[in-house]
């Protein structure tokens, strides 16, 4: 059976061109530690991982390449980020359109000390931008946002929202996992003072590989939450002052970086264009299948390759089993981590089957899996 898979939301398949070439070298070669040794080996891989910085400074109009700041994932940076910047008595403003990765971290914060409010959207996932300000207190210190929900592709409005942090000199902190890559983001045009990335889903990168991006005033305010060898100031019992060493303690996860290091030199012109020609197919295929209801934005504008689907009269579960096991189209089913959002788009609790296209995809695989669905739920 042909296999179609569209969960590139969950992560991206097939990865860019040459990234398990790149990783089978290094692991065949030698991934030596940088910071660590003083012998050649381990000198050239400290230069490719400054490139992989610098690529990503590229990728995100950012200045300051030491403040790229490499972690396990975006979870992993937002919940440094979340956990290392504020403080008790602080006050944080998300969306209702938020991940479990960022509205998890704030529920634990709460615990501490820390307030949050999350300004909702309507069911279409849309964030009027005069909701988040109209939540503004004295004590607020941040905004902590998604760049587009993993649920249903819809926009935040990040320019707006970058705004009205600038205006009242608070924290702009953003999740930009399912944007970044096919999407451009500026981060100074944007007024973002902190970018969590991933490195597997729209970067097109290996698993396990993840990071941020910080200004300095946001570095200087940042605790870091964890602590350990560094290959520098070794001396010291503290973290070393200086970036990237500051947050990054322990041995690097270099397999992922040089994966990240191949896949951000992938030529990306037109994959928006491409994913977006395909959401556009798939939305009007959905028009002909029986009590298929898709959730988030009518058309192609303001959104990610990202569909959202209820099938009403039947049981979500089911149709994604029946496609996958009778069809071979690979979807995911459920809340996707974010009952929020799931909340705002009237799909709590049963949730909905996601379709989420990539580079790697086809109008034919689209056209295929519309004629499943015909016989799915047309019978």
């Amino acid at each position: 059976m042909k296999r179609i898979y569209f969960d590139n939301g969950s992560t991206a398949f097939p990865k860019a061109p040459g990234v398990s070439d790149a990783v089978k070298e290094l692991l065949d070669r030698g991934a030596f530690n940088i910071n660590r040794g003083g012998y050649e080996e381990a000198y050239e891989i400290s230069e490719r991982v400054l490139e992989t910085r610098e690529l990503l400074c590229r990728m995100f109009d950012f200045d300051r390449v030491r403040n790229v700041i490499f972690t396990p994932s975006v979870t992993y940076s937002l919940n440094y980020l979340i956990k290392g910047y504020f403080k008790p008595g602080d006050h944080v403003i998300c969306s209702s359109m938020e991940h479990n990765a960022v509205i998890r971290p704030l529920v634990q914060m709460e615990k501490q000390g820390v307030a949050f409010d999350a300004a909702q959207a309507d069911e279409r996932g849309q964030l009027d931008p005069e909701r988040v300000e109209a939540l503004i207190r004295p004590e607020t210190k941040g905004v902590v946002m998604s760049a587009a929900s993993n649920v249903c592709g819809t926009f935040l409005p990040l320019r707006e929202v970058g705004e009205i942090c600038k205006r009242h000199n608070i924290r702009f902190f953003v999740d930009s996992a399912q944007k970044a890559g096919t999407f451009p983001m500026s981060m100074k045009e944007l007024n973002i003072d902190a970018l969590a990335f991933t490195g597997h889903k729209s970067l097109l990168g290996p698993p396990g590989i993840g990071g941020m991006l910080l200004t300095d005033e946001v570095a200087k305010e940042t605790e870091p939450l964890i602590a350990g060898g560094t290959g520098s100031m070794s001396h010291m019992e503290e973290m070393p002052p200086f970036l990237p060493d500051r947050f990054e303690a322990g041995t690097m996860n270099l397999v992922g970086i040089i994966g990240l290091h191949k896949a951000l030199q992938f030529d990306r012109t037109n994959v928006a264009q491409h994913e977006l020609d395909l959401t556009e197919a798939f939305l009007e295929g959905l028009t002909e299948i029986k009590g298929a209801r898709a959730v988030g934005m009518p058309g192609r504008e303001g959104r990610a390759a990202i569909v959202s689907v209820d099938f009403e009269g039947m049981d979500n579960a089911q149709v994604a089993f029946a496609l996958e096991n009778q069809y071979g189209v690979m979807t995911r089913v459920g809340l996707h981590c974010a009952p929020r959002a799931h909340k705002s788009l009237g799909t709590f609790p049963e949730g909905t089957v996601r379709f989420s296209f990539g580079h790697g995809n086809s109008p034919d695989e689209v056209a295929e899996c519309m004629d499943a669905l015909k016989k799915i739920c047309n019978q």
